[in-house]
C-alpha cells in the first residue's frame, strides 16, 4: 500500500514566513549586472549611483531677455531707468543660453524698452543671479542621485541621463523555474478526457513571478513518478535561483514533493495554519529556496503571496508597494500664484501620530526634486497657498507603511547623509532615511516643532566655543538628546591652484562669494569668523547671494560663478578644487529621547556605529568618526 504524508506541522503564517526568510537571509543575497540607463525601468539599483555631470552643465538663463552685469542695473528706477547699450552692456539671451563672465543676470524681455538706437532701457534694478539657473541647480557632479536598491521609475531615467549616467548597476532578475506535476494534467488546449484537469496555475505563476521582478521558466507538467520529478529538482536547482513545485504538496499516496525535498535539502516548514492553502512546503536545496505549493487554484496563488513573492522581493531587494492619498501636515509656509494649480513635490516622513510633508524645490527645472520626492500636494487655482502647520492632501508616490519606517532629517547639509541614506535599506531591509536641507537652525525649528525625528546640526557657541548643547538647551524643554555625527573639516573652497591667492577670510572682501542659507551652522560659522576679524558682511561681494548646501557652493565655484565660498573638504574633494582649513568642527544629530528607541533611528545609530560607515565616510575625506553613535544625554552635560 503506497505511503501517505503526514504533515510536520500546523504552523502559523507569520511564524513560517519568518522562519523561511531568517534561514533564507545569508543564502539569497541580490546578485548584480550593469544594463543601460535607457532599459533600466522598474528595475532595482543594486548599489548608489553618483551624477558624473552637473545639471545644468553651466549657468544657464531661466528666462529669455538679456544678459547684464548687476552692478550697472543699480538706482533704475521709474523716472530715472538705466540706458543699456548694445554691443557694451547687455547680450540677448534665450532660456536655456550660458550666462557667462562678466554677466551675473537676466533681465526679462518684458522688462524691456527697446529705444530707436537699439539701446535698452529697464526701470528696475537686477539682483545679482536673478533668472539664472547657477551650474548645478539641479545635479551637482558627484551627488548620489539614487540609491541602493531603488525601483526605478521614468523620471529616474531622464535624472540619471541629464547626470551623465548611460549604464546602471542593478539587481539581476532572479530565474525561477516552475514544475506543474500530476499525472491528470493536461495542457491548454488538448481535448480533456473524463478525470484530466486542464493545468492553468502554472501560467499565473508566470505572471506573478514576472510582476514581482523574476524571470520565470514554465515546464511542461510532470506525471507523479518520483524518480521524473526528484531529476527535474535536482537539475534546477543548480540552473535557477528559486524552484516552485505546484501540486504533489498534500497528503496523498502520489504527493511526492517532501519526500524528494527532504532527500535532496532541508524541510523546513510542511503545512501551515491557513485555509484554504494548507499543504505548502518550503525547502532548502543547495541554498536555493524551493517552495511546494498545493494545487487548488486558491490555494496556490493565497500561498504565493504569502510565501513566493517575499523571496522574490528579499532577491530583488524591494519591499515597496503602491502609495495612496493620505493627510500631512505642511512643514512650511508656501506661498501660491492665484492664476495656477500649483503641484509642489514634498518629502513625507511620519513623526509621532502625524504625517510631515517638507517641501522640495518648486522650480520647472528642478527634476531631482521629482526623484527625492516621497509624494506631491496640490495647492489649487485662486489660492495664495498654505500656511506652515496647515493640513494638505499628499498623493503619495511610495508606499505608507515603508514611510512609517523612515528616519526623517531636517537640517544640515552634509555628504554622509547620502552615505546613510544608502546604507539604511542595505543594512536594514525596510528602513530608510529621508533628509531635507534647511540648515542647523532650521532642523532645529523643525524638531521643535514635532516634524523631524533627528536635527543634523553644528552650530558653535561664541562664548563657550562648544558645538550645539546650548542651543538644545535654550530652544527645548522635552528631554533631548545629541547623537555624535563626525568631526569634519571646515573651511574656505576655492578654485583648482588657487589663481587668486586666497588664504584666509580677511580675503574674501576682493573676491565673489557663495554663501550658505540663513541659519545654516557654516553662515554662523563664517559671521563668527568675519566679527573675529571686524569685517563686516556688506563687504563681502555675494554674501547675500545663498545656496543651499556644501557641494551646490563646490559647483557655482567650479563653474566659474563664484570665486570661494565656505564649506567642508569632501565636497571641494567630490569637484577636484582646493581647499584652505578654517578648523575642525562636530556635525551631530539632535534628537527628543523619546524618539530614541523607534527601531528605525536605532537603526541609524547602529549605521553609524558600523564599520562600514567609517570606512564609506573617511575616503571621502575630512572626516573623523572615533565618536560616531555615541549618545550624549542634554540634561547631563
Amino acid at each position: 500500500m503506497a505511503k501517505r504524508n503526514l504533515y510536520l506541522s500546523n504552523t502559523p503564517v507569520d511564524e513560517a514566513q519568518a522562519l523561511y526568510l531568517d534561514a533564507l537571509k545569508d543564502l539569497i543575497a541580490p546578485a548584480e549586472e550593469e544594463i543601460p540607463v535607457t532599459e533600466s525601468l522598474h528595475r532595482i539599483t543594486h548599489r548608489a549611483v553618483f551624477a558624473k555631470y552637473c545639471s545644468p552643465l553651466y549657468n544657464a538663463a531661466a528666462m529669455d531677455g538679456v544678459a547684464v552685469c548687476s552692478e550697472i542695473t543699480r538706482g533704475a528706477r521709474e523716472g530715472a531707468p538705466v540706458i543699456l547699450r548694445p554691443e557694451r552692456d547687455f547680450l540677448v539671451v534665450d532660456t536655456g543660453d550660458p550666462i557667462k563672465h562678466p554677466y551675473d543676470a537676466v533681465v526679462m524681455a518684458e522688462d524691456l524698452t527697446e529705444l530707436p538706437d537699439g539701446a535698452l532701457s529697464i526701470v528696475q534694478p537686477a539682483a545679482p543671479w536673478q533668472h539664472v539657473r547657477p551650474i548645478g541647480e539641479d545635479i551637482v557632479a558627484g551627488e548620489m542621485i539614487l540609491p541602493s536598491f531603488h525601483k526605478i521609475r521614468p523620471i529616474d531615467l531622464g535624472v540619471l541621463l541629464a547626470g551623465g549616467i548611460t549604464h546602471i548597476p542593478v539587481v539581476k532578475r532572479p530565474r525561477v523555474a516552475i514544475f506543474p506535476t500530476g499525472t491528470e494534467i493536461i495542457e491548454p488546449g488538448q481535448e480533456p478526457k473524463e478525470g484530466d484537469i486542464i493545468e492553468s496555475n502554472s501560467r499565473m505563476f508566470q505572471a506573478m513571478v514576472t510582476e514581482h521582478g523574476g524571470e520565470p521558466t514554465r515546464f511542461a507538467p510532470i506525471a507523479d513518478d518520483y524518480d521524473r520529478l526528484k531529476a527535474a529538482i535536482d537539475q534546477a536547482v543548480d540552473e535557477f535561483d528559486m524552484v516552485i513545485v505546484n501540486a504533489g504538496s498534500s497528503a496523498g499516496t502520489e504527493d511526492f514533493t517532501v519526500h524528494i525535498l527532504r532527500e535532496l535539502g532541508q524541510v523546513l516548514v510542511h503545512g501551515v495554519a491557513i485555509k484554504p492553502g494548507k499543504p505548502v512546503i518550503l525547502a532548502i536545496v543547495r541554498g536555493k529556496p524551493v517552495i511546494g505549493l498545493p494545487g487548488y487554484p486558491v490555494s496556490a496563488y493565497i500561498n504565493f503571496e504569502n510565501f513566493v513573492i517575499p523571496v522574490l522581493e528579499r532577491m530583488n531587494g524591494e519591499c515597496s508597494r503602491p502609495g495612496s492619498r493620505v493627510e500631512a501636515v505642511v512643514s512650511k509656509r508656501l506661498v501660491s500664484s492665484l492664476k495656477h494649480r500649483e503641484y509642489v513635490r514634498v518629502k513625507v516622513g511620519k513623526v509621532g501620530d502625524k504625517l510631515v510633508a517638507s517641501p522640495l524645490a518648486r522650480g520647472a527645472g528642478a527634476a531631482m526634486s521629482l526623484v527625492r520626492a516621497d509624494g506631491f500636494c496640490v495647492i489649487p487655482q485662486n489660492s495664495e497657498g498654505v500656511e506652515a502647520g496647515q493640513t494638505v492632501e499628499v498623493e503619495l508616490y511610495r508606499d505608507l507603511a515603508e514611510i512609517d519606517r523612515t528616519v526623517v532629517a531636517i537640517g544640515s547639509h552634509d555628504l554622509i547623509l547620502d552615505v546613510m541614506a544608502d546604507l539604511m535599506p542595505t543594512l536594514y531591509p525596510g528602513t530608510f532615511l529621508s533628509s531635507t536641507h534647511l540648515g542647523s537652525m532650521g532642523g532645529l525649528m523643525a524638531l521643535k516643532r514635532g516634524e523631524a525625528h533627528i536635527a543634523p546640526t553644528h552650530l558653535l557657541d561664541e562664548e563657550t566655543g562648544v558645538y550645539n548643547i546650548s542651543y538644545l538647551k535654550k530652544l527645548f524643554r522635552q528631554p533631548m538628546a545629541l547623537i555624535k555625527g563626525v568631526n569634519r573639516v571646515q573651511g574656505i573652497i576655492v578654485k583648482k591652484g588657487n589663481p587668486l591667492d586666497i588664504r584666509g577670510v580677511e580675503d574674501l572682501t576682493r573676491v565673489s562669494y557663495i554663501n550658505r542659507q540663513r541659519g545654516a551652522g557654516t553662515r554662523v560659522l563664517l559671521d563668527y569668523l568675519l566679527k573675529k576679524k571686524g569685517i563686516a558682511p556688506e563687504e563681502i561681494k555675494g554674501y547675500d547671494r545663498e545656496a543651499a548646501t556644501h557641494m551646490a557652493v563646490a559647483a557655482a565655484i567650479q563653474g566659474d560663478s563664484a570665486d570661494a565660498g565656505m564649506g567642508i573638504l569632501s565636497a571641494a574633494n567630490a569637484l577636484g578644487l582646493d581647499f584652505l582649513p578654517v578648523g575642525n568642527e562636530e556635525y551631530d544629530f539632535a534628537v527628543p529621547v523619546a524618539y530614541l528607541e523607534l527601531e528605525h533611528v536605532q537603526n541609524f545609530i547602529s549605521i553609524l556605529k558600523s564599520d562600514l560607515f567609517r570606512e564609506k565616510v573617511e575616503a571621502l575625506g575630512g572626516y573623523e568618526t572615533k565618536q560616531a553613535g555615541t549618545i550624549l544625554y542634554v540634561d547631563e552635560v
